[in-house]
């Protein structure tokens, strides 16, 4: 059985299916903070929906980042060091692309074990 959170026309942000949690690209809600600022928000998003799901991130599987421009990777990973639970850290790629809005700094698709 499928189940699916949030479902919209074009997409679902959650989705869970024999045990593990697939989210949909997160994005922050205030464009105009800079990397670090705009990586929390998107971590926070994570956090919410993994416990809406009944887990959280010490069991992320596997965590895509899309930055808009490679130059904020530093920035990135401030907030992201700051974020993932130590002994916990996830398969990860970090990829530049142009994202959905200009104003995003930052996409992340992560995927986690109930």
């Amino acid at each position: 059985m499928v189940q699916r959170f949030d479902v919209g026309p074009r997409l679902s942000e959650m989705a869970i299916h024999h045990g593990t949690v697939y989210l949909a690209g997160q994005v922050p809600e205030d464009a105009t903070q800079d990397i670090e600022g705009q990586t929390r928000q998107v971590l926070a998003a994570i956090d919410a929906l993994l416990a809406r799901a009944g887990t959280d991130k010490s069991k992320l599987l596997m965590v895509q980042i899309y930055l808009a421009d490679m130059a904020d990777y530093d920035g990135m990973n401030r907030a992201w060091d700051a974020w993932v639970p130590a002994g916990h850290t996830p398969p990860r790629a970090t990829v530049q692309a142009r994202l959905a809005r200009p104003e995003w700094k930052v996409e992340i698709v992560a995927t986690a074990a109930l």
